[in-house]
């Protein structure tokens, strides 16, 4: 970053940056998550050993890496969009949040489901599941990451704010120059601050060649009649 950069830039530049790497935060949490063991199930069939089956996070919440996904895309999207577009954007982004906590959340909340553990380690139909452990780790790190995405969220819907509030302030004196242009053509006497937010930019109201129009060319003062 240039150091002649103006102050408005740089603070407009931090405060992109800062959602995006949230952003990045949050869906590395949720993809290691998904690629960690979150429940162990015990089972016997009757006939051979007892054996242990590890469900991955990318099995007991099948969703978690799709949303991961999600939240990666969301950080193209944050440079991409303004105003409505952003806050559409912080929006999506919170519900992926809570949905990627929610199955964490009911993991470390609830007792585990031993026909879901059954169906998802896919026992055979003769084997009974015996027991479960609950890894609290991955479900730790996706509620991390989740929390992480809805502070991402709402750095997205703050700088929607204010570039919506800047991008009004500064097209507003924009409009007024325009407002002068057409006053001065119909021959209106344009006000005060009209006249002001003309000469800020350069331009005089009160000048009828401030179009652009070329004036007439000099007096060379030869004489073209015969």
């Amino acid at each position: 970053m240039s150091d002649t950069e103006p102050a408005p830039a740089r603070r407009s530049s931090a405060a992109a940056a800062l959602p995006a790497l949230l952003l990045a935060v949050a869906a590395l949490c949720l993809w290691a998550s998904s690629r960690m063991t979150w429940v162990l199930v015990d089972s016997f069939d009757g006939l051979g050993e007892a054996r242990t089956t590890a469900l991955i996070g990318g099995t007991w919440a099948a969703a978690t890496t799709p949303l991961a996904l999600a939240l990666l895309a969301a950080i193209a999207a944050s440079f991409a969009v303004r105003g409505w577009a952003l806050r559409v954007l912080a929006v999506l982004v919170a519900v992926v949040a809570v949905a990627a906590i929610v199955p964490a959340v009911t993991l470390l909340a609830s007792d585990i489901d031993t026909d879901r553990a059954g169906r998802l380690a896919e026992l055979p139909d003769r084997a009974d599941v015996t027991g479960t452990e609950v890894s609290t780790g991955p479900a730790l790190l996706v509620l991390a990451g989740g929390v992480v995405a809805l502070v991402a969220a709402a750095l997205l819907l703050r700088r929607a704010a204010v570039s919506t509030g800047l991008s009004a302030k500064y097209s507003a004196p924009a409009a007024r120059r325009d407002e002068a242009v057409k006053r001065r053509e119909s021959g209106e006497p344009p006000s005060q601050r009209v006249l002001w937010d003309a000469l800020d930019a350069g331009d005089d109201p009160t000048d009828d060649d401030a179009d652009g129009q070329d004036g007439p060319g000099p007096d060379t003062g030869t004489d073209t009649r015969r």
